[in-house]
């Protein structure tokens, strides 16, 4: 049994400014046979972790320095709480360590195979993770391979997982956030040397921090995902790395009423058609090109989408606009064939429609092109122009909240913060 060790108030600065320096350092017991310990020096102290082994004999590790000079990072400058919870890892790692142990040793006495004989990687929490994903029916699986592919594996990927360090992925999002853009190309074309980010151009630097940021939540999603099988004793070697901040600030562009019409005049026969109802209904074009003439409620003016990006069915309300257009597109036609068909009578398909677009921005003068993503900003920026609530027009997105459509779009309403202001603090009587 350990032994018993003085506790010594470590959970402040100005607790442990009043401690001597010494080269010993300061115990504090957070658990039977563990503690926390501090080593005062004369400008600073920093943490270090033991355990009881028995005989007298205790096993240390270094955490980190201690937050007396510097604000703590949660990386190499930690608070008191941080020091904890490292500690508790190193902890659970050494008790995971020896479960895997005595699971060895009961396998060779029963005269079966190590089941820890190869070490877990990262590229095997990566592969775990996109399998059950795929399972789950993820939306978005061909971009997170893709961004799994460039992004992690060839820099994280040989790392076993119980050795990931929360240094080693603050270093990876950095490089990350500096690296040149990925340019796309084709399947055959040879890779070509990308010149580096001009530090002043603030919006590029913005841009690849907001892609380090969408690939650091990949990469917990699927550490998580590895934790709750068991597979990491811990989840602090992440947990503590946070994301840039105001990296994502969204920067919306859209359409004017005047570009809109541009636009369609460029435009005709069942692809104008297709253009027309992401303008009139604000839905993404995999929600458009499973339209089917069922889906259209006349007598309610509205359409419906079956399943939207985030899995959910909603209603969309159509304007006077969005009822031609769909009373045009209906007229005579079986309940359950598609409602937006190519010139051929075929189903759209997924990259159908991106060059018919960009050719058609090119005839109305529209630069750079639109995309059918920013059809659906261009729906919704003219709503909230127009004094349309933001619940109403996120509820026609299908935004679960008004968050999404507040963060996006809120600044187009020059009133919006006024009026929710008033309608909150209605007058008091406190003055006169």
């Amino acid at each position: 049994m350990a032994r018993t060790v003085a506790d010594t108030r470590l959970d402040s600065r100005t607790a442990r400014s009043k401690l001597s320096v010494s080269k010993k350092p300061y115990y504090r017991q957070i658990d039977q046979g563990r503690h926390i310990g501090y080593y005062k020096g004369a400008r600073g102290g920093s943490w270090v972790a033991r355990r009881f082994l028995g005989s007298g004999k205790y096993e240390e590790r270094k955490l980190g320095v201690a937050d007396d000079v510097r604000d703590a990072d949660g990386i190499e400058v930690l608070s008191f709480n941080q020091a904890q919870t490292a500690a508790r890892a190193w902890f659970a790692e050494v008790a995971a360590d020896a479960q895997r142990q005595a699971d060895r040793q009961a396998a060779i006495a029963a005269g079966e195979p190590d089941p820890h004989s190869a070490p877990y990687t990262i590229a095997d929490c990566m592969n775990d993770y996109l399998s059950d994903y795929k399972r789950r029916g993820g939306k978005s699986l061909k971009e997170t391979e893709t961004r799994v592919a460039a992004f992690i594996l060839p820099q994280l990927g040989p790392i076993e997982l119980t050795k990931l360090k929360p240094q080693r992925i603050k270093a990876w999002l950095d490089e990350m956030a500096q690296a040149p853009a990925r340019k796309r190309t084709g399947k055959d074309a040879a890779p070509r040397a990308l010149a580096a980010i001009d530090p002043e151009d603030h919006e590029a630097l913005r841009r690849r921090k907001s892609t380090a940021n969408r690939t650091l939540t990949v990469l917990k999603a699927a550490l998580n995902h590895a934790f709750a099988g068991g597979k990491a004793a811990s989840d602090a070697a992440w947990r503590r790395v946070k994301p840039f901040r105001e990296a994502d600030a969204p920067k919306i562009r859209y359409l004017s009423l005047a570009e809109s019409k541009r636009l369609l005049g460029a435009l005709d026969g069942s692809f104008k058609d297709l253009v027309m109802g992401a303008l009139l209904t604000g839905a993404r074009y995999g929600e458009l090109a499973a339209m089917r003439c069922k889906d259209y409620d006349p007598a309610g003016g509205r359409v419906y989408v079956a399943r939207s990006k985030a899995g959910k069915a909603r209603h969309v309300v159509l304007t006077d606009d969005g009822r031609d257009l769909f009373d045009k597109l209906t007229a005579g036609r079986p309940r359950d064939t598609l409602l937006f068909l190519r010139p051929d009578g075929d189903a759209w398909g997924k990259s159908h429609p991106f060059r018919p677009l960009i050719a058609a921005c090119q005839r109305a003068a529209i630069e750079p092109a639109a995309s059918f993503h920013i059809l659906r900003h261009s729906y919704a920026s003219t709503l909230v122009q127009l004094g349309v609530p933001l619940p109403v027009i996120a509820a026609n997105l299908g935004h679960s909240d008004t968050r999404m459509t507040e963060k996006h779009y809120a600044h187009l309403a020059p009133s919006y913060v006024a009026d929710t202001i008033r309608a909150a603090m209605p007058r008091m009587g406190l003055v006169g």
